[in-house]
């Protein structure tokens, strides 16, 4: 395997297997991995099971961060799985101001009269009253598009234009209805990588174009959001509204972005969510995707490609694209 980025802060939590070994929950440390579930109460299973019980263990967890104890895998030996295995994952679509820009322009219709400059200031405009008096605009996900950081992600037969969309994604520590935007980060366990694959080919529906988008075909396919390496504690991270998200494709930089850019924070979207549904320890809650997505560049996935991403404090995931088999 590749070496690793290191987590921001003294310790991350991630999902692991030895060779031909289960999957344990573990506890990162300095290139060292504890296994959680002989080393907490009650031998919790999984990450899922962390977090349900994350007030109660994240003291522990910083005790055992300090503790360089012998029984603990060397990183380098053991397989990196996505660090958590989500009830429910929340996505938010048109959060980055330069990203919406970008897309509405190359969207624009033949005959539309504006020019490309044009276009660009009056969505601009919009965007900004969007941030300043509208609501975040999300919907639903399913938690069997989730793989690993390091896993190939199969292209499918059908997806004519494969798009990477690399995201910040809050991991849900407790769960939360209801909760004002200024009490939403207490919910809030930590944040990881997350890369919202999405076939743009498939988003708007041809044949019912008054409904509109079709989510569950264009983001919804077998491993289509590759997770992780690290669920990193909240407390690591200073500011989630100031990390940098990079995406590399075969080695050249895609997307370059600062959180900065996104329309509504984590804090605004965690509390908008739970106005809804009632979120779940260990639920997702990605935050969009900034510029530099494939159909931008007019660079769509092929087989063969290799991306990877990185955010501030979160690691590094790396991913090779493989094209389904014809059937």
């Amino acid at each position: 395997m590749a070496t690793l980025a290191q987590p921001a802060g003294p310790f991350a939590l991630g999902t692991f297997s030895a060779p031909e070994g289960p999957r344990f929950p573990g506890l990162v440390a300095a290139d060292r991995v504890l296994d959680l579930s002989r080393a907490l109460d009650g031998a919790p299973a999984d990450i899922r099971a962390v977090l349900d019980r994350w007030e109660e263990f994240l003291p522990v967890l910083r005790a055992l961060a300090d503790d360089p104890g012998p029984d603990r895998y060397p990183l380098d030996g053991l397989r990196v799985h996505a660090p958590v295995e989500p009830r429910q994952i929340f996505q938010s679509g048109a959060n980055y101001r330069q990203h919406v820009i970008d897309l509405e322009v190359a969207h624009r219709t033949p005959d539309d009269p504006r020019t490309a400059e044009q276009a660009r200031a009056e969505i601009a405009a919009v965007m900004d009253r969007r941030a300043a008096e509208d609501l975040p605009y999300v919907f639903i996900g399913l938690p069997s598009t989730v793989a690993g950081p390091y896993d190939d992600v199969v292209l499918p037969s059908w997806a004519e234009q494969p798009d990477w969309e690399l995201e910040l994604a809050a991991v849900i520590a407790k769960p939360a209805y209801r909760v004002p935007e200024a009490e939403a980060l207490e919910y809030v366990a930590g944040y990881t990588i997350a890369n919202d694959l999405t076939d743009r080919a498939t988003v708007f529906r041809r044949d019912m174009k008054a409904i509109g988008t079709d989510w569950l075909r264009c983001k919804n396919a077998p491993g289509f959001t590759p997770l992780g390496p690290w669920l990193v504690p909240a407390g690591s991270i200073a500011d989630p509204g100031d990390l940098r998200v990079t995406l590399k494709l075969n080695g050249d930089t895609m997307q370059d972005e600062s959180t900065k850019d996104m329309l509504f924070g984590v804090a605004r979207l965690v509390s908008y969510i739970s106005q809804t549904a009632r979120l779940l320890p260990g639920d997702l809650v990605l935050t969009g995707s900034p510029a530099g997505n494939g159909i931008h560049w007019g660079r769509l996935l092929r087989d063969g490609d290799v991306l990877e991403g990185s955010i501030t404090g979160l690691g590094v995931q790396r991913t090779r694209c493989v094209a389904e088999a014809a059937a």
